[in-house]
């Protein structure tokens, strides 16, 4: 296995810098294998409402998927006080730097995926609908398209700033408290899906309190009316922060789910047999 964590400005001319980091879990090629093979990546979005990362959805995810042949990235970008678009331009960085070491990381580069956790589910979401806004580019002298994902993955994600079903902690987190609501739907994702956005595999659970599962129906939504694939999982039972919904990231028995766990493996087929065409 490839292993290693890097700042992510590492070789960057631009003059952003944070204490982001993308950890590198690549399996590596072997001559009795198939010593060419590209595998799918995915960039892991870890959430904690804009506040803090969780552990939980990082390396025990990036685990799982390279068991499976998937490369994977955990992100750990930006939080509170560091304000929108910091984030934006993290993981917009964080695609672009995957995609300039596809060949050393054996990543096929048509098939790199951003997978993201309530909060960092929106931060996906957010690269999806935003990833060829013009400063993105200018701030990072990236060419267009570098940053632009082939899939999205959004897990119990924060979609929506509407006050029926938004998780408002993580707008303010990310925008600051005391705002107008037209800078809260700014970053209100579902507003700006269009033909541009990548095909999503979305799932959540009915019961969630935290963030209620008209995110990600309103995320669905969006997308079919853009005429954008999805695939969409809604359990009906579970807490928010399930994870792998089993023993491997379990905080204690109510975040084990043995029916939701079947997200994983369905999300695993989705990534490595859907095809995008892009």
């Amino acid at each position: 296995m490839i292993y290693r964590t890097m700042n992510i400005w590492e070789g960057s001319e631009s003059d952003m810098r944070t204490d982001a980091t993308l950890c590198v879990y690549a399996p590596d090629n072997s001559p009795e294998i198939e010593i060419n093979r590209r595998n799918p990546a995915v960039v892991i979005l870890p959430g904690g409402g804009y506040e803090w990362l969780s552990d939980r959805e990082a390396e025990p995810i990036a685990l799982a998927l390279a068991g499976d042949g998937i490369c994977a990235f955990v992100l750990r970008y930006s939080v509170a006080p560091n304000r929108y678009p910091t984030q934006l331009l993290e993981v917009s960085r964080a695609v672009w730097l995957i995609r300039e070491n596809a060949e050393a990381w054996h990543v096929d580069e048509n098939n790199i995926s951003v997978m993201g956790f309530s909060a960092g589910g929106h931060l996906a979401a957010s690269l999806g609908v935003f990833w060829k806004e013009p400063f993105i580019c200018e701030k990072l002298s990236m060419r267009e398209g570098q940053n632009r994902p082939n899939k999205l993955i959004l897990s119990y994600a924060v979609i929506t700033s509407d006050t029926s079903y938004a998780h408002r902690g993580s707008f303010y987190s990310l925008v600051g408290e005391d705002k107008s609501e037209e800078q809260y739907e700014a970053v209100s994702v579902e507003r700006f899906v269009s033909a541009d956005t990548p095909p999503a595999f979305i799932w959540h659970t009915f019961s969630d309190a935290a963030v209620p599962v008209e995110n990600a129906l309103t995320f669905a939504h969006a997308l079919s009316e853009a005429g954008v694939p999805f695939e969409l999982h809604i359990y009906p039972q579970g807490p928010h922060g399930l994870s792998l919904c089993d023993c491997r990231t379990s905080a204690n028995a109510i975040t084990l789910s043995p029916y939701a766990a079947g997200w994983f493996d369905a999300c695993k087929n989705w990534i490595k047999d859907f095809k995008t065409g892009s």
